[in-house]
């Protein structure tokens, strides 16, 4: 005995039965967003519509990506990174130094010892900091979350 299977749409079936082909009724199993799938998923590791495709935890765009925070991020984070602040030199032109030293021989690598790795990691970590809290207050800030 084989069952069609048939989404729940509103409160009716989603297939309507014309009145001019009188038939003998088809059992069908509803199917509903609430539920699993009935049908197996193959790749374990792609497991699109596993749940029928209708409700997630996440939304799609959960990123929620914004080149204004992108760009504010790297100008507030350039801005302090650049004040001299390390023996009369900033961050940015350290790192930017060490780029030029390590690109003079640049077919060998830097050395495990050198300061363009300490420069490099401090550089990025502030950045990535500053770009984190850019995007927490702006798309907070856009979406009410913080209240007066």
């Amino acid at each position: 005995m084989a069952a069609t299977v048939s989404t729940v749409i509103g409160l009716g079936s989603s297939s309507l039965s014309s009145p001019s082909r009188v038939s003998a009724p088809k059992p069908t199993s509803l199917n509903s967003g609430f539920l699993k799938s009935t049908v197996t998923v193959r790749n374990p590791l792609k497991q699109a519509h596993a749940s029928g495709g209708k409700y997630t935890c996440f939304q799609r765009d959960w990123l929620r990506r914004d080149f204004n925070v992108i760009g504010f991020g790297l100008i507030g984070w350039l801005a302090p990174s650049s004040i001299p602040a390390i023996d009369g030199k900033s961050l940015t032109g350290l790192f930017f130094e060490s780029i030029g030293a390590e690109l003079a021989h640049f077919p060998t690598p830097p050395a495990l010892t050198s300061q363009f790795w300490l420069w490099l990691i401090t550089w990025h970590v502030g950045l990535f900091i500053c770009l984190t809290f850019g995007q927490i207050g702006f798309k907070g800030r856009t979406e009410d979350y913080f209240e007066k």
